[in-house]
């Protein structure tokens, strides 16, 4: 499959999880009584990866975030000259989803803007601290990669990969949604902030920065226990 081809497949999977999981948030989570709340987009979001795994993991391996590719890059799984045709389509995929949706949440009276982005302080949902969100970030990627490493291994039982990764992402959503909103995703990060502006923008490089470091430390501590000696 050509690179270009599997580039548009990342940008069309990343476009679904940001309109899904994004969309989640911010079309149907705080309608009183009848909204998803936090176990609702957490799955929103865990969904999106666990469809579109079985519709485009044949094809470009269905990574939907830079982290992923750079740590699938850090643990041997992935060419490091791809890295830029998988991370701009990314966050292309990303800037596209949440202009749907704010074109989509703007149709509804009273609409502040918001996008479901990321932040720390002032910006996080409950209000944790810089270090807070930091530590959260790099921890949830790196069990994140670690996880991805092992269920897409080839002594893993096939075919349940994408569930794996789905309930992991989840799973990751559950708990660390109170804290940064999120992201262990730069492209997922960067669409929202770049429409928002103002804070969620001045925030953003933590949003880069931490997920890439959980990444490359989950690869490479898959690496080393899975090794056979």
């Amino acid at each position: 499959m050509s690179l270009t081809k599997r580039s548009v497949a990342e940008l069309i999977g990343t476009f679904w999880l940001v309109l899904g999981g994004c969309g989640s948030a911010v079309l149907a989570a705080g309608i009183p009584d009848l909204g998803l709340g936090y176990l609702g987009v957490s799955f929103a979001f865990g969904l999106t990866v666990v469809t579109m795994a079985y519709a485009i993991g044949h094809i470009s391996g269905c990574h939907l975030n830079p982290a992923v590719s750079i740590g699938l890059v850090a643990g041997g799984r992935f060419k490091a000259t791809e890295l830029p045709h998988y991370i701009i389509a990314q966050v292309l995929g990303a800037i596209l989803a949440a202009l749907l949706i704010r074109t989509i949440a703007s149709g509804m009276e009273g609409y502040a803007g918001g996008l479901a982005s990321n932040g720390f302080g002032e910006h996080s949902p409950h209000h944790y601290s810089m270090t807070a969100a930091l530590i959260t970030e790099v921890a949830m990627t790196a069990m994140f990669l670690f996880i991805i490493m092992g269920a897409t291994d080839k002594r893993a039982p096939a075919g349940l990969a994408p569930i794996a990764i789905g309930f992991t992402l989840a799973l990751i959503h559950m708990i660390s949604i109170p804290v940064t909103n999120t992201s262990v995703n730069p492209a997922r990060s960067t669409g929202p902030a770049l429409l928002e502006g103002g804070i969620a923008l001045d925030q953003l490089w933590l949003f880069w920065l931490a997920p890439i470091v959980g990444a490359v430390i989950g690869a490479l501590i898959y690496n080393f226990v899975s090794k056979e000696d």
